[in-house]
């Protein structure tokens, strides 16, 4: 038996209440109410028998498709708005399970020319129990009506969290919906349900303008847009100077790299070669390279290696010069106001601090600028000093973005995240940078002035170079030379004695001077011009990685080479032409994790001995006795000074 609540069709067996209707459930053809009887399977009334095949003849010829589907369609209707309501038994009269309809029958071939419905379908769950649009009870008006006025109620229930209520929102958004009409509603639906909430919580009448919400991508446009603009004397400075420029060729640099599948976006590439315009416009530089870019946690540093001019460079040396003198003066002032009145002090002596090289020579040869971003303005960062590349050999941290960021480790890194940073770019650079053999060639003057050609740091390009094909720089590594001077393990390119005192101080101290060089060996690294064929592996892994850009076109190939020492760093060789550049994160490769170093033994403690040991406190009578004893000899120092006065007196008298 099927549920109630539904609305069946109306049956063709039943004679028609006018042209071209059917009648209604109570009536007969004769004017007789009509009062169906359940019959069991297959059984039949006389009535049914002797009036259904003249109901069809009458009837089935004037029903087409679209009746039936009106039919079916109101029947689906009823069901859904009476899902709410139940009613009991006997309220309604029956009909017979086993009449035949022609709706129905069509419905049925529809269904079998269409195949089972899927739950995404409209259709689907049609025929489940109790969701059938054929039940043969059909509700009243009364609880149709009633059925409405639940649902309505059921949706007019305000929510306890917003206040808003399903019936309200609905008709908004579909209200919100026609009168705008958009493209595919149904896909941006939820969008317009938030929007519709939105906007019950905004104030109609407000005072105050709307803060607009700045996107990223607005941020950035605007940040590139000042790579575009010229400045005033930008467009002189190029028509005096067309010819020669500091500016680097970095689209071609990324071309020769892009064959071997290394480099950036032409787009970002293109930008970092305007910021490097605006830096060499801004800057006296007389020589500008694209560094690399090193990335970070938060933002990565994008660098530039520069040369000022000769002149430049020495007024900030100078200034460099002034600070540290004003702050040895000051702390030598501090040593003299500490010293009086305060105990002795120490007799330890620290190690002596190893000075920095000097700018333009060593380590320093190159200054450097580094912008998060190009856009951004350029920093320019610190000289690097020997502390802090010693230091940076120990620790293992990864870059923030930030230059003032502190870098917390063990042992203490003298300085933050611009210091950490210029000593790993000395480190990769000191490693990394490499050349085809032939390419530079030292001066005559270094040759003339060291003998041996030990302790040259500085070399100049070969007019006479002659270049090698791309197959022959990757057959042999000795093909290739390190053309920067490596870092000592004293943190310096060049060594420096810390005993060696002053020339001022030179003739006081003579004979220890001839003592100390015993002590004290040079440090000798590998000169200038080592091919890397020399460099040491990592147990079975080469030092560097050496490969062709491509074996289809050997005429038009690029040598790579890539370090396994320093992963993210590589170099090309095409013709007469090279480069390098980084991009990695500025570690060093090490085969296990990272250990750090472990702190320093723990001081021993000072001897135990009676000196500091501490005394047992006395007992009542040891006090009582030593106070007996001190008074006793308080009245004998009494006695004898009566004595002496006694004494005094009779020698008077005499």
């Amino acid at each position: 038996m099927a549920e109630p609540g539904w609305e069946p069709e109306q049956s063709p067996q039943q004679p028609q209440e006018g042209p071209g209707r059917l009648p209604s459930e109570g009536s007969e053809p004769g004017g007789e109410p009509y009062r169906p009887q359940l019959q069991e399977p297959g059984a039949a009334s006389e009535y049914q028998e002797g009036t259904e095949e003249a109901s069809y003849e009458q009837h089935v010829p004037e029903t087409n498709f679209s009746q039936a589907h009106t039919l079916g369609q109101e029947s689906h209707q009823a069901q859904e708005v009476s899902m709410y309501q139940t009613y009991p038994l006997g309220t309604q009269e029956p009909r017979g399970a086993y009449q035949s309809y022609s709706e129905r029958d069509h419905y049925h071939a529809y269904e079998h020319k269409h195949g089972p419905y899927l739950p995404h379908e409209p259709g689907y769950g049609l025929y489940q129990p109790g969701y059938s649009p054929y039940d043969d009870q059909t509700p009243d008006p009364e609880h149709r009506m009633l059925a409405f006025q639940n649902a309505k109620a059921y949706l007019l229930k305000s929510s306890v969290t917003s206040g808003l209520n399903l019936y309200d929102h609905l008709v908004n958004v579909l209200t919100k919906i026609l009168d705008e009409q958009p493209t595919n509603p149904v896909d941006i639906f939820e969008n317009i349900s938030k929007d519709v909430k939105a906007a019950q919580f905004q104030k109609k009448m407000d005072t105050l303008r709307d803060e607009h919400e700045v996107l990223p991508s607005f941020d950035s446009a605007e940040m590139h847009r000042n790579l575009f603009l010229k400045t005033d004397g930008e467009g002189d400075e190029e028509q005096e100077e067309m010819g020669e420029t500091p500016l680097p060729n970095v689209m071609e640099t990324a071309f020769y790299f892009e064959q071997g599948g290394i480099g950036l976006s032409r787009d970002e590439t293109y930008l970092i070669f305007l910021a490097l315009k605006k830096l060499v416009s801004a800057q006296p530089i007389q020589t500008c390279r694209f560094w690399g870019r090193i990335l970070g946690q938060e933002m990565n540093y994008i660098i530039a290696e520069v040369q000022y001019h000769e002149g430049e460079e020495e007024e900030e040396t100078e200034e460099e010069e002034v600070m540290v003198e004003g702050e040895k003066r000051m702390e030598e002032v501090e040593d003299e106001e500490k010293e009086k009145g305060e105990p002795p002090k120490s007799t330890y002596k620290p190690p002596p601090v190893i000075p920095k090289e000097e700018n333009g020579t060593g380590a320093n040869k190159y200054v450097y600028f580094v912008c998060n971003e190009p856009g951004k303005p350029w920093v320019k960062l610190p000289p690097v000093t020997p502390a802090q590349i010693v230091c940076a050999r120990k620790i293992k941290k990864f870059f923030t973005g930030r230059l003032d960021a502190p870098v917390v480790s063990f042992p203490p890194f003298p300085g933050n995240e611009a210091n950490y940073l210029r000593a790993q770019i000395a480190r990769i650079s000191a490693g990394t940078h490499v050349s085809p053999l032939g390419y530079y060639q030292f001066t005559e003057e270094g040759d003339e002035d060291e003998e041996g050609g030990e302790g040259r740091d500085d070399c100049e390009e070969n007019p006479e170079f002659e270049p090698l094909s791309a197959f022959e720089m990757v057959e042999s590594l000795s093909t290739w030379v390190h053309h920067v001077p490596s870092i000592l393990n004293q943190g310096r390119c060049v060594w420096f004695n810390p005993l060696q005192k002053p020339e001022e101080e030179e003739g006081e101290g003579e004979e220890e001077k001839d003592e100390v060089p015993d002590e004290l060996q040079q440090e000798v690294g590998p000169p200038l011009l080592t091919p890397l064929s020399e460099d040491e592996g990592i147990q079975n892994i080469p030092a560097w990685t050496a490969s062709v850009s491509t074996k289809l076109t050997p005429q038009y190939a690029v040598a790579i080479l890539r370090s396994n020492r320093w992963p993210g760093a590589y170099a090309f060789a095409c013709g007469t032409k090279f480069g390098n550049i980084y991009f990695g994160w500025g570690h060093k490769y090490s085969l296990g994790n990272h250990t750090p170093a472990l702190p320093p033994p723990v001081q021993p403690e000072y001897p135990d001995g009676p000196e500091i040991s501490e005394a047992a406190d006395p007992t009542v009578e040891e006090e009582l006795a030593f106070k007996a004893a001190r008074e006793q000899k308080a009245l004998e120092s009494m006695e004898e000074e009566e004595e002496e006065e006694f004494e005094d007196e009779d020698d008077d008298d005499d």
